[in-house]
């Protein structure tokens, strides 16, 4: 009986030991680093204008739900948008997008200041918006960088809702990624958001200066 029961139990450790040592093997796996990126790119040169006498709100844009996330967002196929778990923004982008829209306008030197949430400043005009797209667009043609913002501007003292508005519009850039990789999408990124950040301070520098101007 003694023998029996030793046999049993030999046999039973015999049978668990390759899902141990399988386990054994999950657990010390190491999981896949996570990466994290951000915009690089000097902030946009633009035409030497006078400064406008505004102090500039830069609000924290909104996202569009497909893309409210760090993970990096691609599509290769209509209608689907899929996360990437191991590349991601550093930060949540609608804080990237306003974070360096308000750092090219305070580079740009074409308002009196330009400031963000938390500034002991009081506002002239705010600059609120939404970022509509935000993702990495694969297709037969290659890969591309998409970016779409959408600014308004309003005037921080006007009474009448009615007129607080003075512009709003949908800037969008697409640009051509010369790697296959997480990092070329970042590149690609950063050219786009350089190019919508000039447009969209191009833009409010135009609609000020019709009030503001010399």
């Amino acid at each position: 009986m003694k023998k029996f029961i030793q046999l049993f139990f030999g046999l039973c450790i015999m049978l668990l030991l390759p899902s141990l040592m399988s386990s054994c093997a999950t657990v010390r796996q190491p999981s896949l680093r996570i990466q994290h990126y951000t915009f690089e790119y000097a902030p946009p040169v633009l035409t030497e204008h006078p400064p406008l006498p505004v102090i500039l709100k830069i609000e924290r844009f909104s996202v569009a739900p497909s893309y409210n996330a760090r993970q990096m967002v691609y599509r290769d196929r209509s209608f689907k948008r899929e996360l990437d778990p191991y590349h991601q923004w550093r930060a949540h982008p609608g804080d990237l997008v306003s974070d360096h829209l308000a750092r090219d306008m305070r580079h740009s030197g074409l308002f009196k200041a330009a400031v963000q949430e938390g500034s002991a400043l009081t506002a002239t005009h705010i600059i609120e918006g939404s970022l509509d797209e935000f993702f990495e667009w694969n297709d037969e043609a290659g890969r591309k960088a998409v970016l779409t913002v959408t600014a308004t501007l309003i005037t921080a003292k006007e009474v009448d809702t009615s007129r607080r508005v003075l512009f709003q519009k949908t800037f969008r850039a697409l640009e051509t990624m010369r790697e296959k990789t997480p990092r070329g999408l970042v590149e690609a990124m950063s050219e786009a958001m350089s190019r919508v950040s000039g447009e969209i301070i191009k833009t409010v520098y135009q609609h000020l200066s019709l009030t503001h101007g010399p």
